[in-house]
């Protein structure tokens, strides 16, 4: 059940992300969900390391680490997934 909350979870994330980052994300859909995935392990570490990974009620704060983190990845992830597009078509040009 965790690997269901965690695909679930990294897919919103990767949502979230996509829509604060300006302009259009060409990365599909898997790709988004698996850097939400990462994002949501990457602010529940630095979550950890402010100390604020276990509060009582909804926590606001390791939520908020989460998008920040999901939106840095998702947004290098973009670039790296249109270099890697531009370079394949440039190949194929050649």
């Amino acid at each position: 059940m965790g690997w269901l909350w965690a695909i679930i979870v990294g897919f919103v994330l990767g949502l979230i992300a996509k829509a604060v980052i300006p302009g259009k994300q060409h990365i599909p859909l898997w790709l988004s969900t698996i850097c939400g995935i990462v994002g949501a392990l990457v602010g529940n570490a630095v979550a950890r390391g402010f100390g604020v990974a276990a509060t009582p009620g909804i926590d606001w704060s390791r939520h908020i680490f989460q998008v920040v983190a999901a939106v840095v990845i998702v947004f290098f992830v973009d670039m790296l997934y249109n270099a890697m597009q531009r370079r394949r078509h440039q190949g194929q040009r050649v």
